[in-house]
């Protein structure tokens, strides 16, 4: 509501200048100056409208065999059996959530786009993350120790993407399977990434081959690098694509693929 104001105000005070303007020309350029006048705030109307267009594109991503896949099938028709194969090409597809099927009025259908994992596999990412309203960073809690680092350079590298940081695109870090008994809880993942990307931050800190494609530098020199020190908005949430544990996800969305 404040930016709309803010709009309104800069609107007004450009007629405001036009119609003082028009009172000092002659008669017979009146209506060619005002013809001007009217173009100009139809395009910056124009522009302003371009500019709110709201993506409905939210991208899942991490490492392979984090559940990616099965959460895919889970949002577009409640199904898991089709996500216990690895990903080799992008699953892709616009389809209202299946949790909301049974709702009614007008719900605007996402575009989900499930990227695979491999490493060779992720510049596949580029196509996608400019039109990104979103970003689902799917980490799985069961074997989270073992890939602690390799999870975590993942994410320091999308951290630190101008695509990402520029747009400050909204980034969910979603704890996978966390329906089994010896799945990591999501405040223990959430903490061991900050300091594991800490430790990543300072061993990249000197410009070399490997760091030449992080176009942005991660948190406040000086201090113990935290989530809450990122440009764009980063949380955590946890479910199970198995059990079909998925509302926080469900709800990620929504909140930025507005229905």
């Amino acid at each position: 509501m404040e930016e709309l104001e803010q709009w309104k105000e800069q609107v007004c005070h450009l007629w405001r200048l036009v119609m003082d303007y028009l009172r000092e020309v002659p008669p017979n350029q009146v209506y060619a100056t005002a013809a001007i006048a009217v173009f100009t705030t139809l395009l910056l109307l124009s522009v302003r409208f371009l500019r709110r267009a709201k993506s409905n594109t939210v991208v899942l991503m991490g490492l392979s065999g984090s559940g990616k896949t099965v959460l895919f099938y889970q949002l577009r028709d409640g199904s898991n059996d089709q996500g216990t194969v690895t990903s080799m090409e992008p699953n892709e597809g616009t389809f209202i959530l299946h949790g909301e099927t049974t709702k009614n009025g007008k719900i605007k259908p996402v575009h989900i786009v499930d990227v695979p994992g491999h490493s060779r596999l992720r510049p596949k990412l580029d196509d996608y993350l400019s039109q990104a309203a979103g970003i689902v960073f799917v980490v799985d809690a069961l074997d989270f120790l073992p890939n602690c680092r390799a999870v975590s350079e993942y994410l320091y590298d999308l951290l630190t993407k101008g695509s990402i940081v520029s747009k400050k695109i909204p980034l969910l870090i979603l704890c996978n399977k966390t329906d089994k008994v010896t799945a990591h809880t999501k405040e223990f993942i959430h903490k061991q990434m900050e300091k594991e990307i800490d430790k990543l931050r300072a061993s990249r800190s000197a410009i070399s081959a490997a760091d030449i494609a992080n176009e942005f530098t991660l948190g406040v020199p000086g201090e113990p690098f935290s989530f809450t020190q990122c440009s764009n908005k980063v949380t955590t949430a946890d479910a199970s694509g198995l059990t079909g544990e998925i509302s926080q996800l469900e709800e990620f969305i929504r909140d930025y693929v507005k229905p």
